[in-house]
């Protein structure tokens, strides 16, 4: 289920954003700009003046001197405009890449795992690129390119008008050409960057299983899947290429067309007496000069339709809306004495899929809540709906007294900390993961104090820069090492309600033991949730809740359920749960186990 585009939602506005700060800046690149265009009208008329002069018996120095000047001072207006346009340019790039990151970061999580990272990260960088050519093109040359060839046409209609109407003729027929190739030049090169965005995403998802590759000898066949991708963007590459590389001849026939019939043209008037040979001198000039800025207005066009496809690529992502903040900007007060999570009749479901169905528990305000379950009964969603990842079909999810909804989600996600079955860390220093939306003010004795608490203090010093060691590239941690530093993230906020995804997986006997002196120390005054599927988290819990197929099936203490619940009875059986006094063996009842005297309520 796809997520509905807001069509509120403010696009990209490229005036606007450009103009943003910057506009003495634009202001100046274009004011050197038309100061170069005029420079490049003023220098046929004086080689003109020249021409005539070396006929006469004037001197040359002068006029050669200030030719060669008007030449210069062209040449450097345009250099120093065109830097300033890049410079301007480069800023407003800076604030689409910061915007569009920012917005990516506040999307639904659904919304970004049917987005793709590699096509969210095209956005930021290939199309972030493509669409720097509107900004280059768009702002100043073509609207100056413009300005240049309708002025210098009325130059040349001033030489001769009969000469400008062919010369018109001549690149009309080419741009009748070219207006046909721009049309499907834009619907390429939203074909491409589609084809990019494909294989970003693959390339992305292939690094991320590549341990998982290996093992599996599988390097070739993935390889074959991510060439088959590069075929298809290097496909829609070429066609794009294709349609752009008929811009340039095509320009080029115009000119050859437009040269010949001047010449033929040029010869006959000047030999009826119409036009001076310093004069048609002039012209020829002026008709070379035009080319460049026809051709800047071709090819403007061609690059402006590869920027407007990037831009509508930007306006598909800007306009999927973000997480809804909630119903109140107000922080409500937890409630005296209520749970500290609580599910009354709550249904989800994931893309037509029952996930939960009429689910209703509650976690105690301090202590430890287990979930127990076989696999795809819904207890990590449990911990995604209260984080409001995703939100509930139906019924009411209530955190610390309050509707989950009500909460501000900034003020949601402080008062509940999340550790998630992946045990996610950023990739950057021990530090920067241990404050991750904590007291950045903290120091090192307090981290190295949480650190301590869950076994790793000995570990990080260890490491080359200790808690300044970037993670994630030459050094990282081991997948237990992994899930310690991530419980001690947890450890380190303030907030009301603890949600752990099976954090014991990935850990040894002593420091599981370590783990649950932790839990045990946190549930002293903080509501845990914990999805457990070791025996040692689940007995020592004090509310364990048996979940099937998205419901409740029972719910009471380890011992409790062990006494009068069948299905909790065949999940520690078919758990392979430690032998001890607790296991259920197939056929007997739990009444009659080894021990059960010291387990079952009294």
């Amino acid at each position: 289920m796809s997520v509905a585009r807001d069509k509120t939602a403010p696009g990209l506005r490229l005036g606007a954003d450009l103009i943003s700060g910057a506009r003495l800046p634009l202001a100046v690149a274009a004011l050197l700009a038309l100061i170069s265009a005029a420079a490049t009208l003023v220098v046929p008329l004086m080689v003109r003046d020249l021409v005539g002069a070396l006929s006469g018996t004037g001197g040359l120095v002068r006029p050669v001197t200030l030719m060669t000047a008007v030449a210069l001072a062209g040449a450097l207006a345009a250099t120093v405009s065109g830097y300033l346009l890049a410079r301007v340019g480069e800023k407003m790039i800076l604030r689409l890449r910061s915007r569009v990151m920012e917005h990516t970061m506040r999307l639904p999580l659904r919304e970004v795992r049917t987005q793709g990272p590699g096509n969210l990260v095209a956005r930021v960088t290939s199309d972030a690129m493509m669409l720097r050519s509107v900004i280059d093109v768009g702002a100043i040359q073509l609207p100056l390119s413009v300005i240049t060839v309708i002025a210098t046409l009325i130059v040349m209609s001033i030489l001769d008008w009969v000469l400008v109407l062919i010369t018109v003729g001549s690149f009309a027929l080419a741009g009748a050409v070219i207006g046909l190739v721009i049309v499907r030049v834009r619907r390429s090169i939203n074909a491409q960057q589609t084809a990019l965005g494909e294989l970003a995403q693959r390339f992305t998802a292939t690094l991320a299983s590549l341990p998982t590759i290996k093992a599996y000898r599988a390097e070739a066949r993935t390889t074959q899947g991510l060439a088959q991708d590069a075929s298809d963007l290097t496909d829609s590459t070429l066609h794009s290429a294709r349609l752009q590389s008929l811009i340039g001849p095509v320009m080029g026939l115009g000119q050859q067309i437009a040269l010949v019939s001047i010449i033929l043209g040029g010869g006959a008037r000047m030999a009826s007496g119409d036009l001076t040979m310093p004069d048609f001198i002039a012209f020829l000039l002026f008709l070379l000069q035009l080319v460049a800025p026809v051709a800047v207005v071709a090819s403007s066009i061609s690059q402006l339709q590869a920027g407007l496809a990037a831009r509508s690529r930007f306006d598909d992502l800007l306009s999927l809306p973000q997480e809804a903040a909630g119903t109140d900007t107000t922080s409500p007060v937890p409630v005296q004495g209520a749970p500290g999570v609580e599910f009354a009749d709550v249904a989800f479901a994931y893309d037509g899929e029952p996930i939960l169905e009429d689910l209703t528990f509650s976690a105690p305000r301090r202590g430890l809540t287990a979930l127990v379950g076989h696999s795809g009964a819904g207890k990590s969603t449990v911990l995604t709906l209260v984080e409001r990842f995703m939100h509930a079909d139906r019924g009411t999810i209530r955190v610390l007294g309050h509707d989950v909804d009500g909460w501000p989600l900034d003020d949601l996600r402080r008062r509940v900390a999340y550790v998630d079955q992946t045990f996610t860390l950023l990739e950057g220093t021990v530090r920067d993961n241990l404050l991750l939306g904590g007291d950045t003010l903290l120091g090192d004795d307090a981290l190295l104090e949480a650190l301590d608490a869950v076994a790793l203090r000995d570990e990080i010093l260890r490491l080359p820069n200790g808690l300044d060691t970037v993670l994630g590239r030459a050094a990282d941690l081991s997948g237990g090492q992994r899930q310690r530093l991530a419980l001690a993230r947890a450890l380190l906020t303030d907030a009301d309600v603890v949600l752990l995804d099976e954090p014991t997986s990935q850990l040894d006997s002593i420091n599981e033991q370590r783990l649950r002196d932790l839990v045990t120390r946190l549930a002293q005054d903080r509501a845990v949730v914990v999805v457990a599927h070791r025996l040692s988290t689940v007995q020592h819990a004090d509310h364990v809740l048996v979940m099937e197929s998205g419901r409740a099936l029972d719910a009471g203490t380890h011992p409790e359920l062990l006494a009068r619940c069948p299905q909790y009875q065949d999940l520690v059986r078919n758990q392979q749960w430690p032998a001890e006094a607790h296991t259920v063996p197939q056929g007997v009842p739990a009444s009659q186990l080894p021990g059960a005297a010291e387990l079952l309520p009294r």
